[in-house]
């Protein structure tokens, strides 16, 4: 099971359209595959420099330890010393907040997405309805 350009970019486009019809702040959205290395990113207009980033250390926490960033930003909570050292091993490319969810198609993780521009919740909730959208099973942790 391989996520394609086509798909990645198919949840893009449906991230931006629900940002569009909830009036939510202009995102930025990238997809990686389960290798956790870039498929496809869009950054909307009128977002800063640093969104792309941020979208895909939010994908690359949730591939990388296998769980949605919801789930880490709460294990920072209660062991951060632990996301410290999974910072450190990524080399800083982690981000511990919601709006990082998995891609699930039948119980294996075949990538994540990233989104940022927005509240945490409002970035997750983008990317959980374009996933579920494309037919594949989302995980926000």
């Amino acid at each position: 099971m391989t996520l394609t350009l086509s798909q990645a970019q198919t949840i893009i486009d449906d991230c931006i359209l629900l940002r569009q019809e909830r009036g939510l702040k202009p995102l930025t959205v990238a997809v990686l595959d389960a290798g956790g290395f870039l498929v496809a990113l869009a950054r909307e207009d009128g977002t800063s420099t640093l969104r792309p980033e941020i979208a895909q250390g939010k994908a690359r926490g949730a591939v990388s330890l296998g769980l949605g960033s919801r789930a880490l930003f709460e294990r920072a909570k209660v062991e951060p010393f632990f996301i410290q050292a999974m910072n450190g091993l990524s080399n800083g490319s982690l981000v511990p907040v919601a709006g990082g969810v998995l891609i699930k198609q039948d119980g294996v993780i075949i990538g994540a997405v990233g989104v940022t521009g927005d509240t945490s919740d409002n970035d997750e909730a983008c990317a959980i309805a374009a996933i579920e959208k494309s037919g594949f099973t989302a995980d926000g942790g």
